[in-house]
């Protein structure tokens, strides 16, 4: 069963939908890597139920991100946020910080990455 990863960025935000089993076998197989079979032994239960509840969890967890779509906002947010601060590094470290024009252009460029950041 190949590993999705951005499943572990879902579990992050969805782990509260999931039941107690599901959210134990998904840490345990994405944020810890073990394998269907160790799973298995660890909780007691058959690999075959292993890798239901893995797929239950998995399917809950897009449908939730397909309706809700936190994750992508936060991906979104991140973004943005890391050019913002680029900007803000490379203001910084200008020796024409007094500039009015450049200066001026700059703000400009950073208010419109705070924009992607409130849409």
């Amino acid at each position: 069963m190949a590993k999705d990863l951005n499943m572990t960025l879902l579990f992050d935000f969805y782990h509260n939908m999931l039941t107690d089993k599901q959210a134990d076998v998904i840490d345990l197989y994405y944020n810890h890597d073990l394998s269907l079979a160790e799973i298995s032994e660890h909780l007691l239960i058959t690999r075959q139920g292993v890798r239901d509840a893995i797929k239950r969890a998995e399917m809950i967890m897009k449908d939730a991100e397909d309706n809700l779509g936190i994750a992508k906002r936060y991906i979104t947010i991140r973004n943005a946020a890391e050019k913002i601060q680029k900007e803000i590094d490379e203001i910084e470290l200008s020796e024409q910080v007094s500039s009015l024009p450049w200066l001026s252009s700059r703000l400009k460029r950073i208010r419109n990455h705070l924009n992607d950041i409130k849409e």
